[in-house]
């Protein structure tokens, strides 16, 4: 027989997130890196807590899988080892942090954004840009967050296309340089360059020296919207969780740009979050969908038939879409310029 629990598990997907924030907040999963175990009575005196409290924390964390039973106390699951511990590689606790501090509000009028079409963290009228701001920490957390999402994703993709044939990569739009940084580090013969904001490629150098790979990765400041065309050189083009920023004329005119920027045989790599082609899934795309329309003026996410498409009408030929599980996104289109 039916019943509503489904609709009450979706009631209880915030407390879910909010959980998981609050334990982002409290370090609690980086103080239990290295397999350390914790008793309720150990993280009430800790975090400054009643053990009440306490003990509801630690059980919820590992309901949701983040912590598992030790003895008398709770340690970390792999999950939490790996990428909720400050200092992993693929540490996410600035995707959290990010989405608990930015998203999560300007949601609860997601009602407002669905009647208006307009989004709720900027103001398009007065801001140029999400980035237009005086806020400079916000600035800094989101590009946080993207590295936090990217650079699993990246491994993801490096795991799934093989970059081995390339030698230059171009970086669309690239942030703080995830992509290219985990790429390089598995292909010695690759090269690559990410073209973004003046204050975006700052950053990334910044990552880029931390990671021994300034002689590798280099930066061109642009605007790949306003600029005429997209600098030359390169044998494969990256569009990673760039497309769903934007709506369709402007990302045609972006994928026209790549096609004219490709020699012949090269490559565009488009990687998102895919909606099916029916346009009915998955939830992680088409949620991704709806945080859009809260964060952007025209963006959504698309399926791979829409991707396909558009390559085609953009000149490109023997189009393929890859698929796999990582944060920032379920698969690639890939295609090449004949």
């Amino acid at each position: 027989m039916i019943n509503p629990s489904p609709l009450m598990r979706l009631v209880a997907g915030v407390w879910g997130f909010k959980t998981l924030a609050v334990g982002v907040e409290f370090g609690l999963f980086t103080r239990l890196a290295g397999g350390r175990t914790i008793t309720v009575a150990e993280a009430a005196a800790e975090f400054g807590l009643d053990e009440r409290p306490a003990d509801l924390l630690l059980a919820a964390s590992a309901s949701l899988g983040l912590l598992e039973r030790a003895g008398d106390g709770y340690r970390n699951t792999e999950l939490a080892e790996q990428f909720l511990v400050e200092g992993r590689p693929y540490y996410f606790g600035a995707q959290v942090r990010y989405s608990d501090l930015r998203t999560y509000l300007p949601w609860h009028r997601i009602a407002d954004a669905l009647r208006t079409n307009r989004p709720l963290t900027w103001d398009p009228q007065s801001q140029q840009s999400l980035f237009d701001t005086v806020d400079p920490e916000m600035v800094a957390q989101f590009w946080d967050a993207m590295f936090s999402t990217s650079s699993f994703t990246a491994r993801a993709l490096a795991d799934t296309y093989d970059f081995g044939a390339h030698t230059r990569l171009l970086d669309v739009g690239g942030g703080a340089g995830a992509f290219p940084i985990e790429l390089c580090r598995r292909l010695p013969q690759l090269r690559a360059t990410i073209l973004d904001l003046p204050h975006v490629c700052a950053k990334a150098q910044e990552r880029i020296a931390a990671e021994g790979l300034a002689d590798r990765i280099g930066t061109v400041a642009g605007d790949f919207l306003a600029d005429p065309a997209l600098p030359g050189g390169h044998d494969v083009v990256l569009l990673s969780m760039i497309l769903h920023d934007w709506d369709e004329p402007t990302n045609r005119a972006l994928l026209a740009k790549c096609h004219a920027a490709l020699p012949p045989g090269g490559a565009v790599v488009i990687c998102e979050l895919l909606l099916d082609d029916d346009r009915t899934g998955p939830p992680e795309a088409a949620l991704m969908g709806m945080n859009m329309l809260v964060e952007t003026e025209g963006g959504k996410n698309y399926s791979g038939a829409e991707y396909a498409a558009w390559l085609a009408d953009a000149g490109f030929v023997d189009i393929e879409r890859l698929t796999f599980d990582a944060p920032g996104a379920n698969g690639a289109v890939v295609a090449r310029r004949a």
